[in-house]
């Protein structure tokens, strides 16, 4: 059977293909084929190629550890740790002995990270503190801290501290759904590529009340910075939410934004993320899953581990029904990127995909 695809979207794949960067209205095209269509299948199946081409067959776990719940006061709309939210009403800061379990649980596990999640209000200090304890303790896992905004002097501290990333995002509706400036966090994302550090981002928190054009934007600004991985998670509304009344795009439209944004981002990342944890997006070019304990901006329980996370085991099951090795060595870290020519080349044409004249 022969699947016929448009003409443009032939093209916009070609282009992808070669690992060119496609133009705004590129992005935003793919963004918006229709769900049912041949062409996202298409999309999809370019996405995943592409990956397979740069990533090889590695399913990436970088286990998220939330540092401490508190009613924050900077009140983003879309997070449950919020003061607005009412969910949270005191401050809890999990004990040292609780970190370094999870941590060490991580590392038992094959856990290819540790981002370490602060409120807005934590102490940096405190977060520094962790990072040299978990390193006197043994704890191998490379360290990526995603936390406020920081200077390039905390950017040294962090990296002194044993760190060797940070996750750091635009989010979608900066300075509308929260208080922080689009530009500040860009200034951010600057510091941590001028100290040295990894800069992991992610197109989020996706709803459908966001265009295209504002993805495209952001993808675009992941490609031409450098971020180490992006990806695209979609937005959890908490009961009560302020977001609820826009509703919440499902697995398959996360799917096809995955994949618009791996073919977007080229050569360019060493992984790509999806969230939350699920396969439509394995199918679409996504590597990475976020295991969770501790504090998230998207769950109801203090302990996500106990709530909507999913374990370092769970993903795993994922990846191998799914044909991915999480035990493989992570791409993120490594000193120097492969070029292309030396990557597994198991992309070729896509066949049997033709486009209608």
């Amino acid at each position: 059977m022969t699947c016929f695809i448009q003409p443009a979207t032939s093209e916009v794949l070609r282009k992808a293909e070669n690992f060119e960067e496609l133009s705004p209205e590129e992005i935003v095209y793919l963004l918006r084929l229709q769900l049912d269509s041949p062409d996202v299948y298409a999309l999809m199946h370019a996405a995943a190629m592409m990956s397979r081409r740069t990533f090889g067959l590695k399913g990436e776990r970088h286990m998220h550890i939330g540092l401490n719940v508190e009613p924050c006061r900077f009140d983003c709309l879309f997070c449950s740790l919020t003061g607005k939210a009412g969910i949270f009403t005191e401050s809890v800061e999990f004990s040292t002995e609780q970190l370094l379990d999870w941590a060490r649980l991580g590392q038992a596990q094959g856990a290819d990270a540790l981002n370490l999640m602060t409120t807005g209000f934590y102490p940096f200090e405190k977060l520094l503190e962790l990072g040299r304890l978990l390193k006197s303790e043994g704890v191998n896992v490379p360290l990526v801290a995603n936390t406020r905004d920081i200077t390039h002097q905390e950017g040294k501290a962090l990296l002194e501290a044993g760190f060797s990333g940070c996750y750091h995002a635009i989010r979608l509706g900066e300075g509308r759904d929260t208080p922080f400036s689009p530009d500040r966090r860009r200034q951010t994302i600057q510091v941590i590529k001028d100290v040295g550090l990894r800069w992991m981002n992610c197109i989020e928190p996706v709803g459908p009340e966001h265009s295209p054009r504002e993805m495209a934007d952001l993808i675009l600004l992941a490609r031409r910075m450098g971020a180490t991985y992006s990806g695209v998670m979609r937005r959890i509304n908490f009961p009560g939410s302020p977001m609820q009344k826009h509703g919440m795009i499902n697995e398959r439209e996360l799917a096809r934004m995955v994949a618009a944004t791996r073919l977007a981002m080229g050569d360019v990342p060493r992984a790509h993320c999806t969230h939350e944890p699920h396969t439509a997006s394995l199918m679409a070019g996504a590597n990475l899953f976020f295991p969770e304990v501790g504090s998230s901006p998207r769950d109801l329980e203090d302990d996500s581990g106990k709530g909507r996370g999913r374990s370092l085991q769970d993903c795993a099951l994922i990846y191998q029904e799914m044909g991915l090795d999480p035990w493989l060595e992570s791409n993120c870290f490594q000193p120097d990127a492969l070029p292309l020519s030396e990557r597994a080349n198991v992309c070729g044409n896509l066949t049997g995909i033709t486009a209608q004249n």
